[in-house]
């Protein structure tokens, strides 16, 4: 007897040091919040979803210290205690609830059966044995199967990147009506930059290193894919924001912070392959969304702010294989180093961050790519140093270069040439013409024939434009003399630009061409720099000019004149960057400085609609429909928004 008790309080005393005491500790400390499965409960969300997030180290901070600013209080365990928990709630990866496995009746005859996603007393999705995802909606004790019929399958809704739709349901005149329809969330995460992708009813949202599919129609989660964000990153990637993912098939590809490019089952979330574009310990890092294009998928890099040198690459989409290559700063010796006097040439820019145009008709991709580095200390770089601040034509096949337009020869003030690029067939002088048009951070409205590159006019868009008179018949800007101010130089536009990254719109029925502008100078000053890993690479900065008020002004273009045919002013500080949309029934939504979504008459100018999200604005809208009804969405703060007229 004494042998067996011993043998039992031997026993119990493993037993408490084992892992299952850490569902003791869990039960005591967690489970009252987040429900004893972690689950969720009455006071919190369901964790078991979220530990791809965290490390252990994380894991065990956030226990320790809690989320004062969300409710959950902070945990005075032992370092023994804290190790048993974290092994416990890691083992909750694998304990999820059994999926349930339903069969349904069609409204148009037959069956259905496959695995429960989501559901409502309105809605269900479903996913087949084919791993097909079905978009449900009850009818008469029944289901019918819903969809999308006009889709957005790219960053700017297609491969040519016009932010202009076909759908005319959203009409001047029913624009008043417009209604929120549902809202998504995203958590622990900074404002989103990310525009949704549409692909047969299911839309696509990323975060850093996230990506959601949602149910189009109701915003209700598919799938969620995501991994850590990468430690020590420097850059714009570091502060957690992706602009979204592109399709082909039944892919979506998206960029990780790291750099890598990735493609992912778009019914399941499941990661299919993984490319590592460049290595981020050299400051490179990605933001942007990809662009599929033919059999490819096609994309650049951010950390032109950091002195890498850029590239553009293109990638197969069934294995992730890199194709080809194009470097935008060239190496000592190549053609182009001509234009690179001094040591600068070997942490040049050039970064190609931001997604591209598609033309399938000529097989042509075209990029537009970053400044080069030191920002402003231009002292070991002397010439014009292509092809940073530059637009590319590049061959499809090959990688090759086509032409190039360089917008701002030797910058020195931060002006690349990362904008919107649009693609416009119509008149030009009387004759059919093939034209590439961009609005330029450095002020100046480009006009360009795409098949050769040419420059056809080249006029300035915004009142505040000091550094150029205009452009010499070679398509070089006319360079003017700047004051000095202090130990700087005072130069309009500012570092933020004429405008910037944000979508803008040319919409072929009204035959104008929409961009958000900003009236702003600057004065820069320059400093010594040298590149070193991990660090920035400006060689110097850019402050306000005391006493300016910057004034955001969206502006509707005439692209022969440059000039505003009308223009609607903001009231803001200038510092949000949402874009513009299009439609052919002449209605056009933009993200205003204030926080608002605003639907404009696209002729007139005139106001009909507008929805507040008390947001500072850093994506552009987008349009779809679905189950024959047409949405508008855009991101706003941690929130995707989508809007539709009542039915």
């Amino acid at each position: 007897m004494k042998i067996t008790i011993l043998f039992l309080l031997f026993t119990l005393s493993a037993f408490a040091q084992s892992p299952g005491s850490g569902q003791v500790d869990f039960e005591r400390t967690c489970a009252v919040c987040h429900g004893a499965d972690a689950a969720g409960g009455e006071f919190g969300p369901n964790i078991v979803a979220r530990l791809t997030r965290l490390t252990d180290a994380e894991l065990t901070t956030t226990i320790r210290a809690g989320l004062p600013s969300r409710g959950m209080p902070a945990s005075a365990l032992s370092d023994e205690q804290l190790t048993r928990l974290v092994t416990y709630v890691r083992s909750l990866r694998n304990g999820r609830r059994i999926p349930e496995t339903r069969t349904v009746d069609l409204v148009s005859g037959g069956q259905l059966q496959g695995t429960v996603i989501n559901e409502s007393f309105v809605d269900l999705q479903l996913r087949t044995a084919d791993q097909q995802v079905h978009l449900l909606r009850t009818a008469k004790g029944k289901y019918r199967e819903v969809t999308s019929q006009t889709d957005w399958t790219s960053y700017d809704g297609d491969v040519r990147g016009n932010r202009y739709s076909r759908l005319t349901e959203i009409d001047s005149k029913n624009a008043k009506n417009l209604a929120a329809q549902w809202a998504f969330s995203f958590e622990n995460v900074p404002r989103l930059e990310t525009t949704p992708v549409v692909v047969e009813g299911i839309m696509y949202v990323t975060s850093g290193n996230e990506c959601y599919a949602l149910d189009a129609g109701t915003g209700r989660t598919i799938w969620h894919f995501q991994r850590q964000r990468t430690k020590n990153l420097i850059g714009n990637a570091s502060q957690g924001f992706n602009r979204g993912v592109s399709q082909a098939g039944n892919r979506v590809f998206m960029a990780t912070d790291n750099a890598h490019l990735i493609a992912l089952n778009r019914f399941t979330g499941e990661l299919v392959w993984e490319s590592e574009m460049a290595d981020w310990r050299q400051n490179y890092a990605a933001t942007s969304a990809p662009l599929a294009a033919g059999r490819f998928v096609i994309a650049g890099t951010g950390g032109g702010e950091q002195g890498v040198r850029g590239f553009i690459a293109a990638y197969d989409q069934e294995t992730g294989k890199e194709a080809w290559r194009f470097w935008t700063v060239p190496k000592r010796g190549e053609p182009g180093s001509e234009t690179w006097q001094g040591t600068g040439i070997d942490h040049g820019g050039g970064a190609s961050w931001f997604t591209g145009n598609y033309e399938p008709e000529t097989e042509t991709v075209y990029w537009t790519t970053g400044n080069p580095g030191p920002d402003y200390n231009d002292a070991q770089r002397g010439g014009d140093n292509l092809y940073t601040c530059s637009i590319l034509a590049l061959d499809l096949k090959t990688g090759k270069l086509k032409w190039h337009y360089q917008t701002t020869p030797h910058d020195v003030f931060d002006w690349d040439a990362t904008e919107p690029l649009i693609l416009v067939d119509r008149e030009w002088e009387g004759k059919p013409r093939k034209l590439l048009v961009q609005a330029n951070r450095n002020g100046f409205l480009y006009v360009l024939d795409r098949t050769t590159g040419k420059l056809l006019s080249g006029k300035p868009f915004v009142d505040k434009l000091t550094w150029a008179s205009g452009m010499a018949a070679d398509g070089r800007p006319i360079k003017k003399e700047l004051p000095k101010v202090g130990n700087g130089t005072q130069v309009c536009p500012a570092q933020t630009g004429a405008t910037n990254w944000f979508s803008n719109s040319f919409n072929p029925v009204t035959g104008l061409y929409y961009v958000q502008t900003l009236e702003k100078c600057g004065i820069f000053s320059v400093a010594p720099v040298e590149w070193e890993a991990g660090k920035a690479y400006l060689g110097g900065g850019q402050r306000s000019v005391p006493g300016e008020r910057p004034r955001k002004i969206l502006r509707a273009l005439d692209i022969e004149t440059g000039k505003s045919v009308w223009q609607f002013e903001q009231a803001g500080l200038g510092n949000t960057s949402g874009g513009v949309l299009s439609t052919a029934s002449g209605v056009v939504f933009f993200c205003d400085d204030s926080g608002m979504l605003v639907a404009l008459d696209g002729r007139s100018g005139e106001l009909l609609w507008q929805f507040q999200t008390n947001q500072i604005f850093k994506a552009s809208p987008m349009t779809y429909q679905f189950d024959g009804r047409q949405y508008v969405a855009i991101a706003a703060g941690v929130n995707i928004l989508s809007f539709a007229l009542p039915r």
